[in-house]
């Protein structure tokens, strides 16, 4: 078992019915790591997150974090992990103070109100603690939602799609406070279908339709896919696509001697969204030819 790993899952499948909703899932994910799930609707992602949380049965495989299995060793993970879900699941009549503590009840010891203040610190909504949750914003009603996930101290912490319907001020704020928790040595598992979140994961699965599609730094995704490199000699316009192009431009460059009437270097990488679609597409293209068999 590979030590540093604090979620390891291996050949997992899962069905409803007759629809595989996971099919040979394999992951390994590092201790103080933001790891993304990346996929359109339906891909998998939650399903595998509530493997994953001890709330869903796997049909097929294993899963271990943090050296226990979720699915037959529940109470050891429960103080393990924080989950935020989708859509916050707060008492509205509740102020945000008396969220968290309602939330933190089962993991209480030593002072915690002082731990609840903390986190709503944390969270930024010191000045509207006291405050009832139904007079809240959706991004404040996920902020709260956020502080009931980090009040017991978990070691990794579970975010479904943390962002959906805040505005961008806020949804930075949210990824400043994720590479925070990492700095002190959360691990995270965030699920998201938006390509701008994706790139700011230290690694990123691909999901379509329960299949793992990639896994690997969002960065190296993108590096092994072409790039169009434009090379500007005086009036003269030279283009030439590589594959791996950080490993392609030295070589490139030395090739043509690092000719001083080059002036100008532009390089066209391929989007994210762009590599996503053409691996979902090529999957599809796969899946349609096993089925015409």
């Amino acid at each position: 078992m590979n030590e540093s790993a604090s979620i390891i899952v291996q050949n997992l499948d899962k069905f409803f019915g007759k629809q595989k909703a996971l099919k040979n899932v394999n992951l390994s994910i590092t201790k103080g790591q933001i790891y993304g799930l990346l996929g359109p609707n339906g891909a998998g992602k939650t399903t595998l997150i509530r493997c994953l949380i001890g709330a869903t049965k796997p049909t097929k495989g294993s899963l271990m974090m943090l050296g226990f299995n979720p699915t037959s060793q529940k109470t050891q993970v429960r103080g393990l992990i924080g989950y935020m879900p989708q859509t916050p699941a707060l008492y509205e009549d509740l102020t945000a103070f008396e969220n968290i503590r309602f939330f933190s009840y089962p993991h209480q010891k030593g002072n915690f109100f002082q731990r609840i203040n903390e986190v709503i610190e944390f969270v930024g909504l010191t000045k509207r603690a006291h405050d009832q949750v139904y007079k809240f914003s959706g991004g404040m009603k996920q902020r709260v939602s956020l502080a009931c996930a980090l009040v017991h101290y978990p070691q990794i912490l579970f975010l479904d799609e943390p962002t959906t319907g805040i505005d961008p001020k806020l949804r930075e704020s949210f990824w400043q406070h994720f590479r925070d928790l990492t700095q002190q040595g959360t691990t995270i598992l965030v699920s998201t279908h938006q390509m701008g979140e994706a790139m700011y994961c230290d690694r990123l699965a691909i999901l379509h339709e329960g299949t793992l599609l990639a896994d690997e730094p969002p960065r190296q995704l993108l590096w092994k896919q072409q790039a169009k490199i434009k090379l500007r000699r005086n009036n003269m316009v030279a283009e030439k696509l590589v594959s791996h192009y950080p490993d392609q431009l030295p070589k490139l460059l030395h090739k043509l001697g690092l000719d001083p009437a080059i002036n100008r270097i532009e390089i066209e990488e391929e989007t994210l969204e762009s590599v996503v679609l053409k691996m979902i597409n090529e999957h599809e293209k796969k899946l349609n030819q096993e089925g015409a068999q």
